[in-house]
């Protein structure tokens, strides 16, 4: 699968394909409509699938400073749109330039001159160029003037809520990660790199591999079932995870602090990637550390009891249960 950064500079084995445009934060259901629709296009005119995305997104080109809200680290996306039979991703830099060009603008110089596509596909709600000021109606007059074609994917829900990004992030962060789940079409990850932290785990033997979520969305804060993958292994491992401040044994930035299950190897350093499953509590203060150390124990009996029940008793799986 070829990346793409630069529009002016598209190698002519890259040019000419069928596109979806978007955000495509998560890989979602409504995302993964989309994409089909311009697969089908590029079976037909037998050309190349592409996927046209802007790094960074535009909501962190004008807030630098605001809140986490990735669903997926660029890197997950790269692989969530290979799963999906995509050749080419467009990831292109969201700049000044970008950001000032007019809708017609970004279709001439980008679309057409740039990319040369032979068709476009993108969500109802798509909006782009200066000011958000185009959208489907726009792009739909655009395309005839330019001579590409032209698709709109409507409106996918679940039977109640519109799959959307915000709904997913919504849910992750009012602790309900099997809606989260179930709006991807698979459980929420979160990738990192593990380090070490305060080992306090090991006096209770509880240690936990402990990654930082960075620039992901932050889910609520409290202790979850999870499967976990390591580095260089194939399986995932069930585990109970804690994602916040620890205020019990003291204030300090989100971790995610994960307790993986008959494992104890030093993994410091590897990149690891945990599912949230199923919330099991808020993160509250105990008392004392005996008090904290009874509720971890029985936390883990939770988390060993709602996974073996999707996984047929056992602690480990060669692929990651779907959400039902």
């Amino acid at each position: 699968m070829a990346v793409i950064s630069d529009f002016r500079n598209v190698p002519e084995e890259a040019q000419g394909a069928a596109v979806a445009l978007g955000n495509f934060d998560g890989v979602h259901e409504g995302h993964v409509a989309v994409i089909d629709s311009a697969g089908e296009i590029a079976r037909a005119k037998d050309v190349p699938l592409g996927v046209l995305i802007f790094e960074p997104p535009p909501r962190m080109y004008f807030q630098p400073e605001g809140t986490p809200f990735r669903i997926m680290t660029p890197e997950t996306r790269r692989d969530a749109l290979r799963e999906h039979g995509v050749d080419i991703i467009y990831e292109l830099p969201f700049n000044k330039e970008v950001s000032q060009m007019s809708p017609e603008a970004f279709v001439r110089d980008v679309l057409v001159e740039g990319l040369k596509l032979k068709h476009l596909s993108v969500g109802f709600d798509f909006r782009f160029g200066r000011g958000r000021e185009g959208d489907v109606n726009t792009l739909a007059t655009l395309a005839k003037t330019y001579g590409f074609s032209f698709s709109v994917q409507e409106r996918i829900t679940d039977g109640f809520t519109k799959i959307s990004s915000t709904a997913i992030r919504t849910a992750l962060q009012e602790g309900k990660p099997e809606t989260a789940g179930h709006l991807l079409g698979r459980y929420w990850r979160a990738t990192g790199t593990v380090e070490m932290g305060e080992q306090r785990g090991r006096t209770i033997s509880f240690p936990t591999a402990n990654m930082r979520l960075g620039d992901l969305i932050q889910p609520m804060h409290g202790v979850y079932a999870v499967w976990a993958q390591i580095e260089g292994e194939d399986k995932w491992r069930a585990g109970v995870a804690n994602f916040g401040r620890t205020p019990t044994t003291g204030l300090r930035d989100p971790l995610l602090e994960t307790h993986l299950f008959d494992f104890d190897e030093e993994i410091y350093g590897k990149q690891m990637t945990v599912a949230l499953v199923d919330f099991l509590r808020r993160e509250k203060k105990f008392d004392s550390f005996e008090a904290l150390t009874l509720q971890i124990a029985a936390d883990a009996a939770d988390a060993k009891q709602s996974l073996k029940a999707m996984s047929g008793g056992s602690l480990s799986v060669s692929a990651l249960p779907k959400p039902e």
